[in-house]
C-alpha cells in the first residue's frame, strides 16, 4: 500500500504540477485543460510555465444505472472521436442502440458547453507546439484517452499528459500514446480522485467562465 497525503485543493495541486512541469523547460506549452476539474489546474499550471489556456471538450459516457463507471467518452470535432469499453458496455448488458443514445446525449453537452464557455474566445492552435494536457486526476482514464486521441491528430510537437493523481496501470494504458506523461502522485491501492483532495467541491459553468477569464488576462500581461 502507498499511502499519498490529500492535496488541500485543486490550487495546491495545480501550483505543485505547475512546479514540476516548469523543471521540464518545455518550448512553446499550450495547455489544454479537461473540464471542469482540469480548469483550476490549468490556470495554476499557466502561472507556472506561462503558456496559454484553451479548453479539450470531452465528456465521459457513463452507464446509466451508475454514471461514474465510464462505458466511453467522446470529444468534440467535425468528426467527434468515440472511445468505447467493450468490456463496460457487455458487462451492462446495453444495445448498440442505448450506447448511441447515450453518445448524444453527451455530444449535446458538449455543444452547450462551447457556447456557454468560449463565447466567441479564439482557440489556441497547438500544431508544432507543446500540447500539455491537464486534468485533477484519472481514474480509468477513458476520458482522457480520447482527448488525447483527438489532440494527436492536431499536430503538436510533444503531446504531454500531466495531473495531479492517477494510479500507474491507467498511465501505463495512456504512456503509448502521449510523448511524455508527469504525474505526481500514482497510489496504491485507487479509490477514487476525491479521496485525494482535502477539498474536491464541484464546479459549475461560471466557476470555469471566471477562471477562463482570469487565464486570458494571465496570458495578457505575459505578453506585455
Amino acid at each position: 500500500m502507498t499511502v499519498i497525503e490529500p492535496f488541500a485543493d485543486r490550487i495546491e495541486a495545480g501550483r505543485l504540477l505547475g512546479e514540476a512541469l516548469a523543471k521540464k523547460h518545455f518550448v512553446d506549452p499550450v495547455i489544454l485543460a479537461l473540464p471542469r476539474g482540469g480548469v483550476p489546474i490549468a490556470l495554476e499550471v499557466a502561472r507556472k510555465i506561462h503558456g496559454p489556456v484553451d479548453i479539450v471538450f470531452v465528456r465521459k459516457i457513463g452507464v446509466p444505472f451508475q454514471p461514474e463507471l465510464a462505458l466511453g467518452a467522446i470529444v468534440d470535432g467535425d468528426d467527434p472521436e468515440i472511445f468505447y469499453n467493450d468490456d463496460v458496455i457487455a458487462m451492462a448488458r446495453l444495445t448498440q442502440a442505448k450506447v448511441d443514445e447515450l453518445a448524444e446525449e453527451q455530444l449535446k453537452e458538449i455543444e452547450r458547453r462551447k457556447r456557454v464557455y468560449l463565447q466567441g474566445r479564439a482557440r489556441v492552435d497547438i500544431a508544432g507546439r507543446t500540447a500539455i494536457v491537464v486534468d485533477d486526476g484519472l481514474a480509468t482514464g477513458a476520458t482522457a484517452r480520447v482527448a488525447l486521441q483527438s489532440l494527436r491528430k492536431r499536430e503538436p510537437k510533444h503531446l504531454v499528459l500531466a495531473v495531479p493523481v492517477a494510479p500507474a496501470d491507467t498511465l501505463a494504458a495512456l504512456s503509448s500514446i502521449v510523448d511524455e506523461i508527469v504525474c505526481l502522485a500514482q497510489p496504491s491501492p485507487f479509490y477514487a480522485i476525491g479521496v485525494h483532495y482535502q477539498r474536491f467541491g464541484q464546479l459549475d459553468d461560471g466557476d470555469v467562465i471566471s477562471l477562463l477569464k482570469e487565464a486570458d488576462s494571465l496570458a495578457t500581461n505575459a505578453e506585455r
